[in-house]
């Protein structure tokens, strides 16, 4: 279906971080009034704080540990109700209502034995998060006067059964979105839409999420449907740093970048734009802004079409890795069918590479260290490769770097693996 076009039409996206107390809650209101009444808005929600998190919590109780399952989700509940309370309205148990109804359901799931397949119940169950946050928001400005109409992210965006990094049925997803949120924007009571980030759902309206961290995605999803002028992220940082002020307490704002270098960043791991978010943006030719949330008035950081008119070094450094060395057992040579097969292994277990080497004897893979995933990865390349892995590692990435700033972030480190090209050096060290 041809994407339509929504004149005056924006795409907010709000991380947990933005919304995580019921402060945080009324500068987003803030922010909504403050936008020209005329202008449509599709507002792409997180779940709030470390909702999350939580909620894997939840999770790997319901798989390993259920005694704990009755602590972790009161510790949910009472998370969502001191928001509400906080926000002090005057009646608020419309806002009540509408959430315990949700940990109803969520209680439903857990009362039930698990699939047995973990991505499908994560999905299941981690999705909560959204649809808890973006019910309280939408709630609470209704009830304060700012107008605005749910929508159900699930029965929007549709993808295939690839639970927890679900592909999305673009085509579909089209039509249901213009179907449902492009007849909203252009009716007359509202002109903003409260829906969520990082999940979808199949045809079977079974959940599914989109990756973590996918909520810029799902911001981009919209924005593309609808042909609206920008996104704009709103986050707690001033813009898009050069490094994670964690590391770097002088990290400097971004002015400006093309598409192209924010795809490098983000598929090397920055975490302020999600990998898959600038490519239909980049398709359609619409902005992204990247603006502090507790200061909306200032720039922030735009990326579009433009041309890169300097070249400042960016860091990226991604903890909790583990680095994967696999030999032959009868000591020949890594060929191509050893590569294949092992591809395949990865490829089965859907485990993210995020360096790779070769020798003539060994291959070489650094990967988020995510236990389930890699203690069966291992166990299955031990079956025909030997195995040697090292935990708590480190993956540095550096764009535009110099041979003074590696010295300078290696010093006092051990450098297992490194590799150059012409713009970016990659250090895997511990």
């Amino acid at each position: 279906m041809r994407p339509q076009k929504l004149e005056e039409m924006k795409v907010y996206k709000f991380g947990g971080a933005s919304v995580k107390n019921a402060d945080g809650v009324r500068n987003l209101e803030k922010i909504l009034r403050s936008h020209n009444p005329q202008e449509r808005l599709v507002v792409v929600i997180s779940a709030i704080g470390k909702t999350t998190n939580l909620l894997e919590q939840v999770l790997d109780a319901y798989y390993y540990d259920k005694f704990k399952l009755q602590e972790l989700t009161a510790t949910l509940r009472e998370n969502h109700y001191t928001i509400v309370r906080e926000l002090a309205l005057a009646d608020d148990s419309l806002v009540m209502n509408r959430l315990n109804e949700i940990f109803g359901l969520l209680d439903k799931v857990l009362s039930g034995p698990h699939s047995g397949n973990f991505d499908f119940d994560y999905d299941r169950i981690v999705s909560f998060g959204e649809i808890l946050s973006t019910t309280l928001i939408s709630s609470y400005l209704n009830a304060v006067g700012v107008r605005n109409e749910w929508a159900d992210a699930r029965l929007l965006i549709r993808t295939d059964h690839n639970y927890r990094e679900g592909k999305v049925d673009w085509e579909t997803s089209a039509r249901l979105i213009q179907e449902k949120v492009g007849k909203i924007l252009q009716g007359d009571e509202a002109h903003i839409v409260i829906t969520q980030g990082f999940i979808g759902g199949t045809e079977e309206m079974l959940p599914t999420t989109l990756g973590r961290e996918g909520s810029d995605y799902s911001a981009a999803i919209f924005a593309y449907v609808l042909g609206a002028e920008s996104v704009t992220i709103w986050k707690d940082v001033p813009g898009l740093l050069n490094a994670d002020p964690k590391f770097f307490p002088d990290a400097v704002k971004l002015e400006h970048i093309p598409y192209e270098e924010a795809i490098e960043l983000a598929y090397y791991g920055a975490s302020v734009i999600h990998p898959k978010t600038l490519k239909p943006l980049q398709n359609k030719q619409i902005p992204l802004y990247v603006k502090p949330f507790l200061h909306p008035e200032e720039s922030g950081s735009r990326i579009d079409a433009g041309k890169m008119t300097e070249h400042i070094p960016c860091y990226i450094f991604k903890t909790n890795q583990v680095l994967i060395s696999i030999y032959p057992k009868d000591f020949s040579f890594i060929a191509v069918e050893n590569l294949d097969e092992i591809f395949s292994i990865i490829s089965k277990n859907k485990i993210k590479i995020n360096l790779m080497q070769n020798s003539a004897l060994s291959f070489s893979i650094c990967c988020d260290n995510k236990v389930h995933k890699i203690e069966k990865l291992i166990t299955e390349l031990s079956v025909k490769y030997k195995v040697k892995y090292n935990l708590d590692i480190e993956l540095i990435t550096i764009r535009h770097y110099t041979d003074d700033i590696v010295n300078k972030v290696i010093k006092n480190k051990d450098v297992l693996v490194e590799q150059r090209s012409r713009a970016t050096v990659q250090l895997v060290t511990m």
